[in-house]
C-alpha cells in the first residue's frame, strides 16, 4: 500500500474513533444527565432496601438518602432556604404542624380512592381540612404487651384484662411482690395518645387552619385518664422514676420489675434488641379501655411528604408511591421490622402467622412465646378510633409537657414515697430514706407541687400563649 493509501487509512481509522468516543461519551453524560436526583430525609432503616428497589423501577431517577430523625434539622433547612429535601419522613403528631404552615404538598388529586387501601387512623392521620399531605408509611396501634411470667406470679390472667378497673386491681397484686405494673416519667407521646383511648378530644383545629381550640380542662377523655392515672401514681403503682429505654428502665424491665407497658405495634423489634434475654416471657393484648370497649388509638407511626419547595415533586411523589403504596416498597419495609399501615398485609396470612421477632443475627426468636402477635396488632388496627386530632404546633407542645405536667409526677412520685414511709413507721418497722424523703420535701418549690390535673391546667395556658403568640386564634 502506498504512502497516501496508508496515511489515508490511518485518517479514516482515527476519525472513526474519535467518532466512537464521542458517541459513547455522549451517550454516558446522557446516562448521567438525564437522571433526576431527589433527597430524602428518613429514619426508617430499611430505606437503603426501599431505595434500591425504587431505583431498579425507576431507573431514570436517583435517590440521596440522609438518614436523620428530630426535626431541629429540617426546621433549620426550612428557615434558612437551603438544604431543603425533597421527601421526608414525619411522625403523625407533626405532619399537621408542617401542613397548617404551608410546608407539605397536597397530593389528594393523586390518592382517590385510597382510603380504602390504609387503615383508618393512618388515613385520617396523613389528611387535614379535606386535603392529604401525605401517605402512610407504618402505624402504632396501641396495644398491651405483658411479661406473662410476672402475672402469673400473682394468679393475673392478663389477656382478660379489659377494663381499666381490671388493670388497677391486677397492679395492687403486682405491688404486693414487689413490682411496678407500669413505668412512666412524664412521657407527652404516651398521655395524648392515652387520652384519644378515652375518647378526648382537646384540640380542633379549623378548617383553614387559623383557628385552633385547646379544651384541655373541659374535655371529658382528659379528664377521666387524668383521674385514673393519678390514682394509679398516688397509691405507687406506676414507677415515675425511670424513662423508657433508659439503661434502668431496661434494669428493671429485665428484671421483671416492670411488668407491661401500653405502646404502639413498633414495640416487638425494640424489645427484641433491647431485652433478648426475656425472650418467650413476653405476650400481647388488647388494649384495657375504661368501660371494656374494643377501641384503640395510634401511638407513633409516620408518613412520608413531599415539600412544598421541592424542584421535583413529579420524582418525589413517585417515591413515596413506592414505598408506601406498592407492594414491593411495602414488603422491603415490613421485612425490616416496620408495623405496616396498608389493610393488604395486615391480612396477609404469612404477617398474621408469624410467630417469630427476627434478631440482629437474623435469627428468628418466639419472642412472645409462640403467639401469634401479628394477629393481635393487626386487630388493634382495625380499632384506631378516629376523629383525635393534633395541635398544629405539635412538637412544641410536646417538649412543653416535661415542663408542665411533668413537674407533678416528680411531686407525686415524692408524696407516694413519703406515705409509703410513714405506712412502714405506723406498722413498727424501719425506713433507711426517712431523711432523704424529707429533705426533698422540704426543697420541692410549692410551685412545684402539682397534681396532674394541675399539671395539665398549666400545660394548657401555655399552649394557648404560645399559639397566640405564633398568629393563631385561640379558643
Amino acid at each position: 500500500m502506498g504512502g497516501i493509501g496508508l496515511k489515508l487509512v490511518k485518517r479514516i481509522i482515527a476519525i472513526c474513533c474519535a467518532a466512537i468516543m464521542a458517541v459513547s461519551a455522549a451517550a454516558c453524560g446522557a446516562n448521567v444527565d438525564s437522571r433526576t436526583e431527589i433527597t430524602v430525609w428518613s429514619w426508617e432503616p430499611s430505606m437503603k432496601q426501599v431505595i434500591a428497589g425504587f431505583e431498579k423501577e425507576n431507573p431514570d431517577i436517583h435517590v440521596i438518602w440522609k438518614n436523620t430523625s428530630g426535626y431541629d434539622n429540617l426546621n433549620n433547612a426550612i428557615q434558612d432556604g437551603y438544604g431543603i429535601p425533597d421527601v421526608v419522613q414525619l411522625e403523625y403528631y407533626a405532619l399537621r404542624q408542617y401542613a397548617v404552615s404551608s410546608q407539605l404538598m397536597a397530593i389528594t388529586g393523586r390518592t382517590k380512592d385510597y382510603g380504602d387501601f390504609y387503615t383508618p387512623g393512618t388515613w385520617a392521620s396523613v389528611q387535614l381540612n379535606g386535603r392529604v399531605y401525605g401517605l402512610p408509611m407504618d402505624s402504632g396501634p396501641m396495644a398491651f404487651f405483658y411479661n406473662k411470667s410476672v402475672f402469673d406470679q400473682v394468679g393475673v390472667d392478663a389477656s382478660k384484662i379489659r377494663t381499666w378497673d381490671a388493670y388497677y386491681e391486677a397492679a395492687k397484686k403486682l405491688k404486693e411482690i414487689g413490682v411496678y405494673i407500669a413505668a412512666d416519667s412524664g412521657d407527652a407521646s404516651f398521655y395524648d395518645t392515652m387520652i384519644w383511648l378515652a375518647g378526648g378530644r382537646p384540640f380542633s383545629t379549623s378548617n383553614d387552619g387559623k383557628n385552633v381550640t385547646i379544651n384541655l380542662t373541659g374535655d371529658e377523655g382528659t379528664r377521666t385518664f387524668t383521674e385514673f392515672w393519678q390514682k394509679m401514681i398516688n397509691e405507687g403503682l406506676v414507677d415515675t422514676s425511670l424513662t423508657a429505654w433508659s439503661d434502668g428502665w431496661k434494669e428493671a424491665v429485665g428484671e421483671g420489675k416492670i411488668a407491661s407497658m401500653f405502646s404502639g405495634a413498633w414495640l416487638p423489634s425494640l424489645l427484641m434488641s433491647n431485652l433478648p434475654g426475656t425472650a418467650g416471657l413476653w405476650r400481647v393484648a388488647q388494649m384495657p379501655t375504661p368501660d371494656g370497649s374494643a377501641t384503640t388509638s395510634e401511638n407513633g407511626g409516620s408518613a412520608l411528604a413531599v415539600l412544598q419547595r421541592s424542584r421535583k415533586p413529579e420524582a418525589s411523589y413517585r417515591f413515596i408511591e413506592y414505598a408506601c403504596h406498592k407492594a414491593e416498597g411495602i414488603k422491603a419495609r415490613v421485612d425490616g421490622g416496620a408495623f405496616p399501615a396498608d389493610n393488604n398485609t395486615l391480612s396477609d396470612p404469612e404477617f398474621l402467622h408469624k410467630t417469630t421477632v427476627t434478631d440482629e443475627r437474623g435469627i428468628e426468636i418466639p419472642y412472645f412465646g409462640g403467639q401469634e402477635y401479628n394477629r393481635v396488632l393487626s386487630e388493634a388496627a382495625e380499632n384506631v378510633s378516629t376523629g383525635y386530632q393534633y395541635l398544629p404546633f405539635e412538637v412544641y407542645a410536646r417538649s412543653d409537657f416535661r415542663s408542665t405536667v411533668g413537674k407533678a409526677y416528680k411531686w407525686s412520685s415524692l408524696l407516694c414515697k413519703e406515705q409509703d414511709r410513714l405506712n412502714i413507721i405506723a406498722a413498727g418497722g424501719k425506713v433507711s430514706d426517712k431523711s432523704a424523703i424529707g429533705d426533698a420535701l422540704k426543697e420541692t418549690d410549692s410551685a412545684d407541687r402539682l397534681t396532674l390535673k394541675s399539671g395539665i391546667a398549666l400545660w394548657q395556658k401555655d399552649l394557648k400563649e404560645y399559639g397566640t403568640n405564633q398568629g393563631f386564634t385561640i379558643q
